[in-house]
């Protein structure tokens, strides 16, 4: 059963990762440009940010065994229809509907492993979370470029997408044999008027910015980015006077809390942001393959994995410490990678740069959540976690949007590409240092 739980996250996760190499070969063949690469990952995250919040409690009310079986399912499917896909509208609704379906399948798994396991052995089981999704973060994005470029049988990238359908099925299988049935509590009320409040304001943050460049910035596009965080405000007012909130109100009280999802929203977004813009700029004006590209971005992935190993036990010693000497490493690695990109002429320049700037995300990722929930009441955990999982995954689709657009904004006013890489490098600098400044307010230890 915990194998079958592992295999659903390993196709959320490397879904979610190596399709950021690919998608300049994507938007390559199906057309659409930047545009299309943008949406790609958007039309994942977005979904799945909006329903993640919502999705545990459709499990609690609906079965843990069915919504996990819709979810991989679902996810199978539209992982065909991705590799199917005739022309780029069709690949982005079959993408969204992935987002949809992987939010539903992911929340359940944690739920069975708590309903199935004793409680001497869940730490056990949870502890083997970290590994897999470890290796999945790191592996996904050569994975990535590997799948993209190999061809294999002719299917060129379409095989980042035809890789989940073995999984899938595995899991469907493994479900339908070792998942118990749980009892469903038919009294649970779902919030539908804050679902469809966050959704809306998701999208008017991201929408914008995505298509914005292409409009031609009208006033219109402004109007809908001021409306996003308008729309959160509200969302949160909402919370304290729904009799079934998505989130538990007291958390919006909880300084620690609210700081480190701010935290978390700018360094992920960070993080997504740069993975694309590099993708871009290798594969574009560089001119390498995805398997080339894969292969300049793996020394990142080493970095993440060379610094992962010891983070978190650095952080249960020294606390929020360790994350913020991790963003300042990652600011130093942006500012390598700025000064050396201007005049890259292969991908081999940005070593320096794009390692230690690995280095320091892998000092901040794996204590990171630890450190976010220390200030969290045992009630409200499960509240919390959902959240500040959506929020990552709004961070990575607004990451996407804003940085790709920041870097073809410097090439569009005539800077050459590898300049507006560098310039690229240091406003994600400058997204790390607003996310330094608010780390103050994170608890002091992690959570134990």
């Amino acid at each position: 059963m915990l194998a079958v739980v592992l295999i659903a996250e390993v196709m959320d996760l490397l879904d979610a990762t190596i399709t950021g190499v690919a998608a300049p070969a994507i938007a390559a063949d199906l057309g659409g440009g930047r545009e299309t690469a943008q949406w790609l990952g958007a039309a994942y995250t977005l979904p799945f940010a909006v329903l993640l919040i919502t999705a545990g409690r459709l499990g609690d009310r609906y079965g843990r065994r069915p919504l996990f079986l819709i979810g991989a399912a679902g996810f199978t499917l539209a992982s065909a229809l991705c590799a199917l896909a005739p022309g780029p509208g069709s690949l982005i609704a079959a993408r969204a509907l992935q987002g949809a379906c992987g939010a539903l399948l992911l929340p359940q798994g944690f739920g069975i492993i708590k309903e199935t396991f004793p409680e001497a052995e869940l730490g056990k089981a949870f502890g083997l979370f970290g590994p897999v999704m470890g290796l999945c973060a790191v592996g996904g994005p050569v994975v990535g470029g590997l799948l993209a470029g190999a061809d294999l049988f002719g299917t060129g990238w379409r095989m980042v997408f035809l890789v989940n359908l073995p999984l899938g099925l595995a899991a469907l299988a493994g479900a339908l044999r070792w998942v118990p049935r749980g009892a469903p509590d038919a009294g649970l009320r779902i919030d539908v008027p804050s679902v469809l409040l966050a959704g809306a304001a998701s999208g008017a943050l991201v929408y914008p910015l995505v298509e914005g460049r292409e409009l031609g910035w009208p006033a219109w596009v402004f109007a809908l980015l001021a409306a996003g965080p308008l729309g959160f405000l509200l969302f949160v007012r909402l919370q304290h006077r729904r009799p079934s909130p998505l989130m538990t109100p007291s958390l919006l009280t909880n300084r620690g809390y609210t700081g480190g999802i701010l935290v978390a929203v700018a360094f992920f977004a960070s993080f997504t942001g740069l993975m694309m813009v590099l993708s871009l700029f290798l594969q574009g004006p560089l001119g390498l393959s995805p398997q080339g590209a894969g292969y300049a971005i793996a020394p990142m992935a080493l970095g993440i994995a060379v610094a992962a190993g010891p983070a978190g036990a650095l952080a249960r010693r020294h606390g929020r410490v360790v994350i913020q000497c991790g963003i300042v490493l990652t600011a130093v690695g942006l500012g390598v990678l700025a000064a050396t990109a201007g005049g890259a002429s292969d991908g081999w320049r940005l070593v320096p740069g794009t390692f230690v700037t690995g280095l320091g995300m892998g000092l901040v990722i794996p204590p990171l959540f630890d450190v976010i929930l220390a200030g969290v009441s045992e009630p409200e955990v499960g509240s919390a976690s959902g959240v500040l999982n959506a929020a990552q995954q709004l961070a990575n689709a607004v990451g996407v949007a804003l940085l790709v657009t920041v870097w073809s904004a410097f090439t569009d006013h005539g800077r050459a590409p590898a300049a507006a890489l560098s310039a690229t490098a240091l406003v994600t600098a400058a997204l790390l240092a607003a996310a330094l400044g608010l780390s103050i307010r994170l608890p002091r230890r992690t959570r134990a």
